[in-house]
């Protein structure tokens, strides 16, 4: 399978488009094409472990790679000293055609775990694959949970670094502490004067600077990335959706070949984006439903067929959505551009230059076919969180709230009772303050909690146990402190990478 820039150049392996993460014109890289699953296949599928079900999609994108690699690195990624459920990506129903399927089981209580616990051992391989003796050094913008989440897949793995930008006021309390702790040699966390957007604004800026690559490579260096960006990070969230589909003929609750809805909370578009990649290669999917939260630029892309960031940019209780640039979108803008990269390159031209681009009608009316869209506000997102819990006996994070609301309100607006699956992207206890705030109605009193004694409540509130990660974060030393403007990112990375 060979791999081509979103933006009409480049030409490379898997193996190397996970190695170098960026094609060098800036674009993203995309498969040559989408392998077809026969129906057959995902009644295979359900027979398999989810770790036999990870193979027998991954093979099909990473054929520079050895069944046997494969084999060896998800079995090192997925497994019991990592995940506390043995099923990794639980699918559990809540109502008569709802079911939510939990992506937090992992070390770091998020869905990034997922592709970051196997994204090191992809990455380290396809290194040796390509004779690359320098040390791959993984550089990443979070909006919160993809930090933690490549600091803990790459800490002490040899042969890598990891350095990780985070807006400094962006993230919840736990989400800060789990990055600011991580232990490591090869480790680095830098607070960023700015937003999310700043942050990876400025790490795509960095991976296309000359001057910087010259520094990086005279250290030895080699940058890569573990944000969405990198196929890498993409492949494996392929994965979860067909072992969703595989569970849900497995428990009887659909046919073999019949059409089921996703909806997603979404931010940078990555997860979204995997769910369309599963549906291209043949799992039975109706709808994609995108929910956003006020930070609302893809709702009204999809309503409007223009993309525009001049717009305010809120502060949510939904963190790791709150991004107005989503960069994975530009992969499935190929795709609907018919994969006309010269098209792709104005549009990202203007984006950069205007803040905005217009895809034309008939493009529209082409991702409404597949895409549906919509948002929730924090009172919306809250007053879910409880209905929920009151309702269904199911506790709920803030970001998975969103998705629900969306799903309540697209299902009022189409009539459209298509089994759904929820994407739960992250545990209740990353946002306790405000799950525990929604619960008891009192949001403004919680917001400013301590972290640690809202998970306490909330575990006495709902008797779901406060997971062991979080119970142990307010004992672990603080070993990263480093803070820059975006104008100074450049030097932070040098300074991290040189010991200062």
């Amino acid at each position: 399978m060979s791999f081509f820039s979103t933006r009409g150049g480049a030409c490379v392996t898997a193996s190397q488009a996970i190695l170098y993460g960026l094609a060098p014109d800036g674009g993203l890289y995309v498969p040559a094409m989408f392998p077809l699953l026969p129906p057959n296949k995902l009644v295979t599928l359900a027979d398999m472990t989810y770790q036999q079900r990870a193979t027998a999609i991954l093979k099909h994108y990473l054929e520079d790679f050895t069944i046997k690699e494969i084999d060896e690195a998800v079995a090192a990624a997925y497994n019991a000293e990592k995940f506390d459920d043995p099923a990794i990506a639980p699918l559990k129903r809540i109502d008569g055609n709802t079911h939510v399927l939990e992506l937090f089981h992992g070390p770091t209580l998020a869905f990034k775990d997922m592709a970051l616990q196997l994204l090191p051992h992809l990455t380290t391989l396809a290194a040796r694959k390509n004779g690359e003796n320098r040390e791959v050094s993984i550089l990443v913008a979070t909006s919160g949970d993809t930090g933690k989440a490549a600091l803990e897949g790459f800490k002490d793995v040899p042969g890598t670094s990891c350095t990780v930008f985070y807006p400094t006021d962006g993230v919840s309390d736990v989400q800060k502490l789990q990055m600011t702790t991580t232990g490591g040699s090869n480790t680095h966390v830098i607070a960023l004067d700015g937003n999310f957007d700043d942050a990876q604004t400025g790490v795509k800026e960095l991976f296309s600077s000359v001057t910087f690559g010259a520094s990086v490579n005279v250290r030895g260096k080699l940058l890569s990335s573990a944000n969405s960006i990198n196929f890498g990070r993409l492949a494996p969230q392929i994965v979860y959706y067909f072992s969703a589909y595989a569970d849900l003929v497995n428990q009887g609750a659909v046919k073999a070949g019949e059409p089921i809805n996703f909806v997603v909370p979404t931010g940078n578009f990555g997860n979204i984006l995997a769910a369309y990649y599963a549906r291209s290669m043949g799992l039975p999917v109706n709808k994609l439903i995108c929910a956003s939260n006020r930070n609302n630029v893809l709702t009204d892309f999809f309503l409007t067929g223009v993309y525009d960031t001049r717009r305010q940019f809120f502060k949510t209780t939904s963190p790791s959505m709150d991004i107005l640039i989503s960069s994975n979108l530009e992969r499935l803008l190929f795709e609907c551009a018919d994969r006309d990269g010269e098209l792709i390159s104005v549009w990202m031209k203007q984006l950069k230059e205007s803040h905005s681009y217009c895809i034309g009608e008939q493009r529209r009316e082409w991702l409404n076919a597949v895409f549906a869209a919509g948002y929730a506000d924090d009172m919306q997102c809250a007053d879910e969180i409880r209905t929920r819990f009151e309702r269904d006996g199911y506790l709920m994070d803030t970001h998975t709230a969103v998705a629900s609301h969306v799903l309540r309100q697209y299902r009022e607006e189409t009539g459209d009772e298509t089994l759904t699956v929820i994407v739960s992207t992250a545990s209740p206890y990353k946002f306790a303050a405000d799950v525990l705030g929604a619960i008891q109605q009192r949001g403004e009193e919680t917001r400013h909690m301590d972290a640690f004694m809202a998970a306490e409540m909330l575990e006495r509130l709902s008797g779901v146990p406060v997971p062991a990660q979080v119970r142990e974060l307010h004992t672990l030393p603080v070993r990263h402190t480093a803070r820059c403007q975006q104008n100074g990112m450049a030097q932070a990375v040098l300074n991290a990478f040189d010991g200062k």
